[in-house]
């Protein structure tokens, strides 16, 4: 049977072979980018704009990174909340979904409201602690599935109740995760299974932090838990996870199925789990550079990195560049700047200064092995490794924490999607590209 599989394998490989030079003859924007590597505009949308670049009598032209969650800039909004030395993940939430920043009176209602949600059923908890699977996105996916079968409202779509089960998911994301974590360790760790019911009196991020380490962590880890869940909650309706769910939403299925796909989505190696590639390399180059604070050997390292003579030997340095992104992204700047808070707080002084070495140094080792221009900077899964790792966040809940914070921007964008007056189910075109019209062969004239 093996050999079958083996035999019919190679000729299902051939079959998926697509001629890369067919894409340019028929003028088809391969990954759905220019030719400029820019994007193909898909759609319009209220919630996010993700800006890396302008255009220019045809040309792309560098800028500094900016991102808007419905108009503000996200620099703006966290340093406003930030002033006011409090969490601000609700407020984005309320902002994304609203369009509007709420009064303190709203907030307030909104905050305890979700608050409220966060609980699960008796049986539904039982049912998370009885899934077996060693991948926590794939856990999270059937959690959410799993949630369509116990709402009796799963299949109305007033606007009202797609509201509510969007505003449910956001509030038990945090817990499922947490409780799917703890079931994971038990099953296959064999560690005692700890469950910590959320408590309402705590922002999102302290009551993850309480789920996962019990009351083990600072005010400084809650803060800057809060300020990851912030930056990671909405990046334009690009981004393949969004794009996923607007996809999915516009066929007009449940909110449980379209927030599942999105998940599957993000749990794809070339999207959500590029902060633990950031943090394997690391440990490499800490483990292979001799000084840290040395410039040239540390470029040196890079440049290998590049040549696919170390490291994983994928020839990327991972953290550094994006496809919106030029001269900067603003995620890393605000995240780095409390980046170097935690690394006074653990000690981790030299460490944290490798990073930013690092940071400074990557675009130069890049441009010269490629010989090219391009300008690239740091984006902000080169950072929010080292954020979680340092919290004490296992690595198995980087990518679910990126889906907690996602699942704004995906409501806010699901919502729009199944709301606007001109929602029209999204339903692109393939180029057929067989060599000719092939016709049935009886099976007894086979070979």
């Amino acid at each position: 049977m093996e050999e079958f599989i083996k035999d019919i394998g190679g000729l299902v490989y051939n079959a998926c072979q697509i001629d890369k030079t067919l894409f340019d003859e028929f003028g088809v924007k391969r990954g759905l980018r220019n030719a400029d590597g820019t994007g193909v505009i898909a759609g319009l949308t209220n919630v996010g704009d993700v800006i890396g670049y302008v255009k220019e009598d045809g040309k792309v032209k560098p800028v500094e990174g900016n991102l808007r969650y419905r108009g503000y800039p996200v620099t703006e909004l966290v340093k406003g909340f930030q002033a006011d030395k409090r969490h601000g993940f609700d407020e984005t939430t309320f902002l994304l979904l609203t369009g509007k920043l709420p009064s303190k009176a709203q907030l307030n209602h909104f905050s305890e409201y979700l608050a409220y949600n966060r609980d699960l059923d008796e049986a539904f908890t039982n049912m998370i602690l009885s899934l077996r699977g060693k991948d926590m996105m794939n856990m999270l996916a059937r959690s959410i599935l799993i949630l369509y079968t116990l709402d009796e409202t799963a299949e109305d779509y007033s606007h009202l109740s797609l509201l509510n089960q969007s505003l449910s998911l956001i509030a038990k994301l945090p817990v499922i995760v947490a409780y799917s974590y703890h079931g994971m360790r038990h099953a296959y760790s064999r560690k005692t299974l700890v469950i910590r019911h959320p408590r309402p009196n705590l922002s999102p991020a302290e009551n993850f932090l309480y789920m996962i380490k019990g009351c083990n962590y600072t005010a400084l880890e809650a803060e800057i838990l809060d300020l990851a869940l912030v930056l990671h909650a909405e990046h334009g309706g690009g981004n393949n996870s969004t794009f996923v769910t607007r996809v999915v939403s516009s066929s007009m299925t449940d909110t449980y199925s379209a927030i599942a796909a999105g998940v599957g989505s993000l749990k794809g190696r070339l999207h959500g789990g590029a902060n633990l590639q950031v943090l394997e390399m690391m440990e490499d180059i800490k483990a292979h550079v001799k000084d840290w604070t040395d410039e040239n050997e540390v470029k040196n390292y890079l440049g290998r990195i590049l040549k696919g003579e170390v490291g994983d030997k994928s020839g990327k340095i991972y953290g550094i560049g994006h496809a919106v992104y030029t001269l900067s992204d603003p995620r890393t700047i605000l995240l780095k700047e409390k980046g170097w808070d935690l690394a006074r707080e653990k000690g981790l002084e030299k460490e944290f200064a490798l990073y930013d070495l690092i940071e400074r140094l990557a675009p130069k080792a890049f441009h010269e092995f490629k010989g090219e221009t391009k300008v690239i900077s740091a984006n902000v899964d080169f950072y929010s490794g080292f954020v979680y790792e340092t919290i004490g966040v296992p690595k198995e809940l980087f990518t679910p924490i990126f889906a907690i914070s996602r699942m704004a921007g995906w409501a806010a964008h699901r919502l729009e999607e199944v709301t606007f007056s001109s929602k029209r189910i999204i339903r692109p075109a393939y180029k057929n590209v067989a060599q000719c019209e092939l016709h049935y062969a009886p099976l007894a004239t086979r070979k």
